[in-house]
């Protein structure tokens, strides 16, 4: 038996990428998620290669990963591309503890998170031409 076929929950002009339980805490992954919102792809390529947060280079990958299922799996434009949801969640948390004076203990808590980038393909823009034109 398979799997059962379930529709699929994005519309035809936009393509995804899940990063899981990633060893970085949802409000340092939600700075970085937040620059490449509603940037084009090229755009949002070209922040995050120059971001000096450590989690960038990750967030990169799943983004160029995102544009690579956009290009190959649903057929559409790379020029076209744009970051509509930059989607951050909290994954699991591992506890650690710290020894204290006297002895006592204090808890270390390293979080986890979940990224999910959804990339679509902005309409065909007007010719700048006619924009003029209309005017």
């Amino acid at each position: 038996m398979s799997k059962p076929k379930y529709p699929r929950k994005l519309s035809e002009t936009e393509a995804q990428a899940v990063l899981s339980n990633v060893r970085v805490s949802p409000r340092k992954l939600n700075l970085v998620a937040g620059l490449i919102r509603n940037l084009s792809a090229a755009d949002a390529v070209a922040t995050l290669t120059f971001s000096k947060r450590r989690i960038a280079q990750q967030v990169k990958k799943a983004l160029e990963s995102a544009i690579a299922n956009a290009e190959n799996n649903h057929q559409l434009d790379v020029d076209r591309l744009v970051v509509t949801r930059a989607e951050v969640g909290k994954s699991m948390v591992m506890r650690r503890f710290h020894a204290r004076g006297r002895g006592r203990s204090a808890r270390i808590e390293k979080w986890f998170s979940h990224l999910k980038i959804v990339v679509a393909e902005r309409a065909q823009e007007a010719p700048a031409e006619t924009a003029q034109e209309a005017a």
